[in-house]
Order: structure tokens, then sequence, then C-alpha cells
């Protein structure tokens, strides 16, 4: 395998969506299916339509309702026997010989190696008819490994036929609504490697890292749960290590050449970390978890759009990444220079490289943030520069604001120090 460069690419790609309210989920084997009607011609003052077998004549919006009834009915027998794990049981919802069949044997066999704790099922539309078939969105309220975890939600697209006033689903795909998918157990095989705090998966091709990884990963979760600004840091960290093909797809693909991981915020307070296989060298997996992983541990439940804050956040990663080495050993400090020497003088909230940054600048971006937060632990210890960070990204306070309450002196005097000391350090 090739080295990878030595120039830091390590964005956070955090997606909008995926925020619908949390259930928290009991005990494995519970399932809960939820309504709202919402199909055309339902008026907000109507009187229910009853729910029955439809007859000639009806209004569509019979049909439309008993279907999604027994749609439910089936999806909660599956959801129980996925728990159970009973794969003939979970694939029983699906038409034989269909495309369906197929993705949810893979989906099943996905979810019970990643360890699935809870499958809850939630409809919100009534299915709209599509020539023979019917389609309609699943919400499945999920959460893995930990017993009595909090759910996120991720939503389906589901097709299904009428058999004998049974529905069989003949196909599905993520949502073209939802930002954030396909999740990695709905598109690939998942082989998967489970530790105390870090669960691992990959495809069969990369298998042979698995182990590598959770090791790593597990040193790493020790060093990420030290930046839980909250108090609480991940039970455990879920990381899927991409081969180039699963690169390109898993949640959508599409981000910037210099991207060598991201964390993703998925529901319940929970992050996906994504890792770029392509080129990923031992010698930088350590750093690389490190600074993603401390994204899981830090960042809010439902992510951070970070804008003019990137250099804080991206600078804390990469400052959990760096391992306490010194900051003469920070491997980016020959970019930093060159964009110094280049008549760089600020202002941080200005640091972001563009999707078209080369590598070097992609490296220098990275290395202004961690010298700025660097400084300011310097300045003022790791644990105030957190209550900064915590300040201004989970309380949403302005830099000015949360600088003046923190360190007791105004941002803009206290940005300039900070931009004096990235110049200097790369001198």
């Amino acid at each position: 395998m090739t080295e990878a460069p030595r120039s830091r690419r390590w964005p956070l790609w955090v997606f909008l969506g995926v925020l619908a309210a949390l259930l928290s989920c009991g005990v494995p084997a519970v399932v809960i299916v939820t309504f709202r009607d919402s199909g055309p011609g339902a008026a907000a003052n109507a009187s229910p339509i009853p729910i029955h077998s439809p007859k000639p004549g009806d209004p569509e919006q019979v049909s439309q309702l008993w279907l999604r009834e027994r749609i439910a009915e089936v999806l909660t027998q599956q959801a129980g026997a996925l728990l159970r794990g009973d794969e003939r049981g979970f694939l029983a919802v699906a038409e034989p010989k269909s495309a369906a069949l197929g993705a949810l044997r893979r989906q099943f066999r996905s979810l019970r190696a990643l360890k699935v704790r809870a499958w809850q099922v939630r409809i919100t539309d009534i299915p709209e008819r599509v020539g023979a078939r019917w389609r309609v969105a699943v919400t499945y309220q999920h959460c893995f490994v930990d017993p009595g975890c909090i759910t996120g939600p991720v939503s389906i697209e589901t097709t299904w036929v009428e058999r004998a006033g049974v529905p069989r689903m003949v196909a599905l795909a993520p949502s073209p609504s939802a930002q954030d998918g396909p999740r990695p157990w709905e598109a690939s095989d998942l082989v998967v490697a489970v530790g105390r705090r870090a669960v691992v998966a990959t495809t069969a091709k990369q298998k042979g890292r698995l182990a590598e990884v959770l090791r790593e990963a597990e040193r790493a979760a020790e060093v990420a749960d030290r930046y839980a600004v909250d108090g609480t840091p991940p039970r455990h960290y879920q990381i899927f290590y991409a081969g180039e093909a699963e690169w390109g797809r898993w949640y959508g693909g599409d981000r910037p050449e210099w991207t060598a991981g991201y964390a993703v915020p998925v529901g319940g307070g929970h992050f996906d970390v994504v890792l770029n296989g392509k080129d990923l060298h031992s010698s930088v997996l350590d750093d690389l978890l490190r600074h993603e992983m401390t994204h899981a541990a830090s960042l809010p439940s439902g992510g951070y759009r970070t804008g003019d804050n990137w250099w804080l956040v991206e600078g804390v990663a990469d400052l959990a990444a760096a391992g306490g080495r010194p900051v003469s050993r920070y491997e980016s400090l020959g970019d930093v220079r060159r964009l110094v020497s280049g008549g760089w003088k600020g202002p941080l909230s200005a640091a972001e490289p563009g999707e078209r940054a080369t590598d070097w600048q992609v490296s220098a971006a990275y290395g202004v943030g961690y010298l700025a937060v660097r400084h300011l632990v310097d300045r003022f210890g790791e644990q105030t520069m957190l209550d900064f960070f915590k300040a201004v990204v989970h309380e949403r306070k302005s830099p000015d604001e949360a600088s003046t309450a923190v360190f007791g002196e105004s941002w803009q005097s206290l940005q300039d120090d900070c931009v004096s000391y990235v110049r200097s350090a790369a001198s």
C-alpha cells in the first residue's frame, strides 16, 4: 500500500437533516409503530376515514390507509425477527425473486453483525400508488451495541405489491429526501469487530485491516473521551473503514479529493466515523482516528456547521490527533510556513479551505487551527480552552462573548495574539 501524503486532509463533513425527534428504546424486543395522516385530500378537521378492506367504489384513500396498516403489521413482525436473529422471518416480508430480497438479506446480516439493539418502525405518510405498486417511506428508529441506547432515525423508501391482501416488499432504497445515505449497512455486506469502546466495520475485501483498525480505535477512544465537553463521551465509537467503492457510495460520497475521513451525526447523539482506506498507511491511522473520534466526542449531538469557527472545531481535533507531540514535530508545520511566507495574516475565521484547495493549502489550514488552539492551551490550560469551545460550539455564543466570559479578554485582542503565534511558530 502506498503511503498517504503527509498533507492534512481530514475535514469534518456534517450533514443537515437526520434531526427528527428522538425516541428512547426499551428492551430490544419492543417495536413502536406510529402513523400520521398526511395524504392528499386529508383536511385538517375532516372526520377520520374508517379503515377497512377496500371495496369497489371506495375512494383511493381507503386503499391507502388500509394498506398502510397492513405494511405496518408485516414490518412489526419483521422488526421482531431482526431482534431475535430470525433471518427467515426477516426476509418473509419480501416478494420472492424481487430486488428487495437480496437487499434485505444483506441488511439483516450487517445489522446483526453491528449488534442492533433497537429497531422501531414509524410510518408518517400514506402509500402512494405507482402503477401496480405502492411506495411509502418508512423511518426506522435504531441503535447499536448498548442495551437501553438512544435511537436515531433513518428513512428508507419502500416499494410494495399486494398479493391477496398481503403486502410484499419488492424494492427499497434510501429516501430521496435523506442527505445522509446510504448507510454502510444499507449498501454493503459488512464484517465487524467489536471492542470495549469501539465497533469497526468494513467489507470482506478490507477484512485484513479490521483487527488493526479496532486496536488503534480502542487506543484513540481514551484520547477522544477527554474532549467530551458535555461530560458524556460516547459509550462506544462506531467506525466504518471504506474501500474505494464504498468511499464513493457511503453517505452519498462526493467529498473533496483531499478528504481522508469524516464524522457524521446519525441521530440519538451518535456519530459514525468513516475512514478513507485509499493510501491510508498504518503510520497515520492512529492520528486520523484520534482526530475523527474527537469530533464524535466533542461536537453537539446534532453536529455543527463550522463556517467561521472551522479553525476551532478542527484545531481541537488536530490537538487530539497530535497525541501530545511538541509543536516542532507537527507534520503540517512546513505548509503553514509556506502559507505565512505568502503573506497570511489571518483572520482565523477565514481559515477553512475550499473544495478545490490543493493538498498543501488544506494542510496549512489545519495547521492554523491546530496552532491557534495549541496557543490557547499553552496560555490558559486545556480545560479553559475547552470551556471556550463549549461556549462557542455547543452554546452558540459568539467568540467575542465567549472570550470575555471564559478568558477575560476581548476576542479581537486574543485572536491577534493567536495569529501572531501561528506566524512565529511557522517562521
